[in-house]
C-alpha cells in the first residue's frame, strides 16, 4: 500500500501549516476541507478523503446541498465530520448577507433567477424558497420552506410569512424549481402563488415575484402578469 499518514508529508504540502505560511485564499477546496475534517479514515489520509469527497458529492456546490444526515452517508464522514462541514458552510453562507456591501441587489426577475439558477436546476426534487428583500432590495437571506417530490412541493403560508416576520422583511421573492426542467408554471403554483399574495397582503409583506426555476432558464409570474 503507498499510503502515507499527513505527518509523513513534507511541512510545505501539509494543509494547516500552508494556510499559515500562504493565507487562506491561497488554498485548494480540497486543503480547506482537509483542515475542517481533521482526520482522514480507514486507509485514506485527510487530503485523500477530501478529494474523494468533493469527486463524489459534485465539488463545493454539491456538497452545500447535502443535508447533514445525507453527509453522514458518505463513506468516512461520521456525525462529528458532518457537522463541522455545515457549520463551516453555514457561516460563509451568513457571512455574505450579514455584510451590507456584499449583499446582491435584486432588480429585475433574471436577478433573482441568476442568484439560484445553478444550484436549483440541478435539484431532484421540487424545493420552495422565500427570497428576503430589504427596502433597497438588497437580498437579506434565502429561506427554505418546504422540499416535495418530483413534481410536487408542500407550501404552507405561515412558513413562508415566519421568517420574513422575524428578519423585518420588506418584500419576498417566492422561489421554486421544477425539476422536470421545465418551468411552466402548473395550477398547483398559480393557486399556491395567489394565496401567497393574499397573506402578505395582510402582514404587510408584499409578494413581488414568484419565479419557477428550469434547466437553465425560468418563469417570472410578474413578467406573465400574473402578480
Amino acid at each position: 500500500m503507498n499510503y502515507r499518514r499527513l505527518k509523513d508529508l513534507p511541512e510545505d504540502l501539509k494543509p494547516r501549516e500552508r494556510l499559515h505560511q500562504h493565507g487562506p485564499e491561497n488554498l485548494s477546496t480540497k486543503e480547506i476541507l482537509a483542515i475542517l475534517l481533521r482526520t482522514g479514515s480507514r486507509g485514506e489520509n485527510v487530503l485523500e478523503l477530501s478529494e474523494r469527497i468533493l469527486t463524489e458529492t459534485g465539488g463545493l456546490t454539491g456538497l452545500a446541498r447535502l443535508s447533514v444526515d445525507e453527509l453522514k452517508q458518505v463513506h468516512g464522514i461520521g456525525p462529528a465530520k458532518a457537522a463541522q462541514v455545515k457549520a463551516a458552510l453555514e457561516i460563509g453562507k451568513r457571512s455574505v448577507c450579514t455584510d451590507p456591501m456584499s449583499r446582491p441587489v435584486i432588480n429585475t426577475p433574471s436577478d433573482a433567477a441568476d442568484l439560484v439558477m445553478e444550484e436549483m436546476r440541478k435539484l431532484d426534487r421540487e424545493h420552495f424558497r422565500i427570497i428576503h428583500l430589504s427596502t433597497r432590495n438588497n437580498v437579506l437571506g434565502i429561506s427554505p420552506v418546504s422540499v416535495g417530490s418530483l413534481n410536487s412541493s408542500i407550501v404552507h403560508p405561515r412558513e413562508c410569512f415566519k421568517d420574513a416576520i422575524r428578519r423585518n422583511t420588506n418584500t419576498i421573492i417566492l422561489l421554486h424549481n421544477h425539476p422536470s426542467g421545465d418551468p411552466s408554471p402548473s395550477r398547483e403554483d398559480l393557486d399556491i402563488t395567489k394565496r401567497l399574495v393574499e397573506g402578505g397582503k395582510i402582514l404587510g409583506i408584499e409578494v413581488l415575484d414568484h419565479i419557477i426555476i428550469g434547466d437553465k432558464k425560468y418563469v417570472s409570474l410578474k413578467e406573465q402578469g400574473i402578480i
